[in-house]
């Protein structure tokens, strides 16, 4: 490497470069092929790529933009800016930030003067595109190599195939291909992430991967009893069901064992430094104002403070700050938001409140703790029904204790989920239609599909398709067409084009209003399909649903029959992966208790696999119970979505709780459909989804004919070859 990167390193004291940087050496150097650098959280994988990208820009920076840095989150970009400003600055390298919260005067002294690394979110890079799109030429002539951080953050996304897209734009401005660098901590097919990284040319990526790093791991799972509203507090909450927002708060009001995790929370984490992931906004909130309360019982400084997407960039990097300084103890309370590689510091442990949403979070959260050649620590708090004779069958099998079970075994076997891939993101295609457009005043249809689908990110969008979705967004009038021929922006296209949300491919989750009986109950966020007929939980109350009114975001409920509300919240569709529940079904079968587990979790679990075999779960995957035919396909998310709408396209009324189908009617009835659904093979997709009621569930999808949308749905959230095997199998 260049001399001052070398001197650089013996500043540091670093007596030798770790296995990731070693093997980044050669291939970014070399600067002739897209390369992807995995290895675990705190491995050094910024500097793998920055030594051999600032030893090739050290005596030439100048020009243009010579390095682009692509992050998903602005405190990352902001985080890495320190780091690599601290490498640079010796070495003549000009380092920039890109987006919302930098100054406008920064931004147009580097379109002055482009050189050096510009570090920058994709939805700024969008808007270069719309906003200087006639000087994107000049800003990145020079450009030699786009690192793209986080990499398993964008594969399988909207916002992935955005960057996709806009990275192939940029070749297609520049006429030339400029190698990519991918980082990642995650990625569990290495496949998959070359061929997103370089559509089309995933077999001709070097592969850096590094397993090193694996520690020392401490881990406990504890475990918690919820206690159950008695009968007169069940019969008072039915009573009052349909009062919508003036009925009486749900039975069990605070449960105690909240009380109790964040009594146990409170005594491991004082006094140190700790992350503790609770899912939810709503969750975080919750825990942290209930540490805060002890902290002030106690007569203690406050040490637990809440840090999610709601709350404001100034609130968010006070707590961060405060974590990393460590002049005091601080634990922060959170979402996924700290689940990235924001340099918080080196903390002490992990804590996981409910189940985690995935084994690759869970890995990813977990690499946050154990730096600096300490253990890592990760204790998960799961709560559990206390049962009854009315509890549901997921209550009595403890589901959520044993997907955490599964996913924590999973965990130690070095196991991840694969990204997601196989969806047509028309959704994105709209946006990226609208911003070629706007960037260069107007295109040819011809000319679009070149850009966009034939070699582009939407491969999978046919010609002829790609006609289909031209006419539908005339009709929409977000394009128009000139006599000769170039599409332009038309009226609704232009709005959406010059509104400041414009630049962002993903939505937030779409905040649904809940009606029932002309009464508001609330609202809620809904990132998962309904369907009428089907049950949704609100208030700790069931509800059937009657409509779904897409375009204004409402759902019409009715009071849903009585029944115990089953403890166990979504993870959206396709969520849960077919390897998790397979998991799970050894977890059942089994009689080994994991030395992870607390006493409580060890006695849950027991009754979990005791419910099992009385059942003989392990011997049948349909069983009956009154009124309702429970189905057990041991299938990930996407399956039994499909399953599921299979049923219901023969007139069964079924509902989803994680693994288990709940179908009402006999036991005969199921079998028949299910036997129907496999002699008439494998079913087309897109004719399942008439079931379902909010298919447009990502920015754009509105937009979309809604052929396209269905197909686009099937591709994302069903699998029918799965569900056929599943048929197969559940009736053997």
């Amino acid at each position: 490497m260049h001399a001052q990167v070398q001197r650089w390193v013996w500043t540091q004291g670093w007596k030798e470069l770790r296995g990731i940087q070693e093997a980044a050496i050669a291939p970014i150097l070399e600067g002739t092929h897209d390369v992807i650098l995995s290895a675990s959280t705190a491995s050094g994988k910024t500097e793998a790529a920055f030594l051999p990208i600032c030893s090739r820009l050290a005596d030439a920076a100048g020009g243009s933009v010579r390095a682009i840095y692509v992050g998903p989150l602005k405190a990352l970009i902001n985080d890495q800016f320190e780091r690599l400003d601290g490498l640079c600055t010796g070495l003549g390298i000009p380092v920039h930030r890109w987006h919302g919260d930098v100054s406008q005067g920064h931004k147009a002294q580097l379109l002055k003067s482009p050189a050096g690394i510009l570090l920058i979110t994709p939805e700024s890079l969008e808007a270069l595109f719309i906003r200087q799109g006639s000087s994107l030429v000049g800003l990145f002539s020079g450009l030699e190599v786009i690192v793209i951080d986080e990499l398993h953050a964008f594969i399988g996304t909207e916002r992935g195939c955005q960057l996709q897209s806009l990275l192939h734009r940029l070749e297609l401005t520049l006429r030339r291909t400029v190698p990519r660098v991918g980082l990642s901590a995650t990625l569990g097919d290495m496949s998959l992430a070359a061929e997103f990284i370089r559509p089309g040319g995933g077999a001709k990526v070097q592969l850096c991967n590094s397993t090193a790093g694996g520690g020392e791991l401490l881990l406990q799972l504890r475990g918690y009893r919820r206690r159950a509203p008695d009968a007169r507090q069940l019969a008072s909450s039915e009573d009052d069901s349909n009062r919508g927002p003036g009925g009486p708060e749900p039975a069990d009001g605070r449960p105690e064992d909240e009380h109790d995790v964040g009594a146990h929370l409170f005594k491991t984490l004082r006094g140190t430094h700790n992350l503790v992931f609770a899912n939810s906004r709503a969750n975080v909130e919750l825990y942290a104002d209930l540490l805060r309360r002890m902290c002030e019982e106690a007569r203690l400084p406050n040490e637990f403070f809440p840090h999610h997407g709601n709350l404001s960039k100034e609130l968010r990097e006070e707590a961060e700050s405060a974590l990393k300084a460590k002049q005091r103890p601080v634990s922060l309370v959170c979402t996924t938001t700290l689940e990235m590689g924001i340099d918080v510091g080196a903390v002490q442990s992990i804590a996981q409140v409910g189940v985690p949403p995935s084994v690759a979070s869970l890995r990813q959260r977990l690499g946050r703790s154990g730096r600096k050649g300490g253990p890592a620590v990760l204790r998960m708090y799961l709560q559990e029904a206390e049962l009854t004779s009315t509890s549901p069958l997921p209550d009595q099998l403890r589901v959520r204790l044993v997907q955490s079970v599964a996913m924590l075994d999973l965990l130690l076997t070095n196991w991840f989920e694969p990204p997601a891939s196989g969806a047509y993101h028309f959704s994105t295609l709209v946006q990226q239609l609208l911003s070629l457009i706007a960037q260069h005043g107007g295109v040819k249809a011809g000319e679009a599909f070149l850009a966009l689908c034939h070699q582009g990110p939407f491969a999978r969008v046919a010609r002829h398709d790609f006609a289909s979705f031209l006419r539908g967004l005339g009709q929409r009038e977000l394009i128009s067409q000139s006599s000769d021929g170039t599409l332009l922006l038309g009226r609704v296209g232009e709005r959406l084009v010059n509104h400041y949300s414009f630049y962002a491919a993903f939505a937030s989750v779409e905040e649904f209003r809940l009606v029932s009986g002309g009464r508001t109950l609330g609202t809620m966020p809904i990132d998962q399909p309904l369907f009428v007929g089907t049950y949704l939980i609100f208030g700790g109350r069931r509800w059937r649903v009657l409509a779904v009114q897409g375009d204004e975001k409402v759902v019409e409920l009715e009071p849903a029959p009585a029944g115990r509300v089953p403890m166990f919240e979504s993870t959206g569709v396709g969520g849960v992966h077919d390897r998790v529940r397979e998991q799970m079904r050894s977890v059942y079968a089994s009689d080994t208790l994991p030395r992870y587990l607390d006493a409580r979790a060890q006695e849950l679990l027991t009754e979990a696999r005791a419910t099992f075999r009385r059942w003989r779960l392990s011997e049948r995957a349909i069983v009956a119970s009154g009124r309702q035919v429970h189905v057990f396909p041991w299938a990930g998310d996407a399956v039994v979505h499909t399953l599921a709408l299979a049923l219901r396209a023969h007139g069964l009324a079924v509902e989803t709780l994680g693994p288990v189908l709940s179908v009402e009617g006999q036991q005969s009835d199921v079998e028949s459909a299910l036997r129907a659904l496999v002699a008439a093979g494998e079913p087309r997709a897109e004719s399942l989804t008439r079931y379902v009621a909010n298919m447009a569930l990502e920015k754009h999808d509105g937009f979309v004919p809604e052929e396209l949308l269905a197909r686009d749905y099937a591709a994302r959230y069903l699998d029918v070859q799965g569900a056929l095997r599943a048929a197969q199998q559940v009736l053997q």
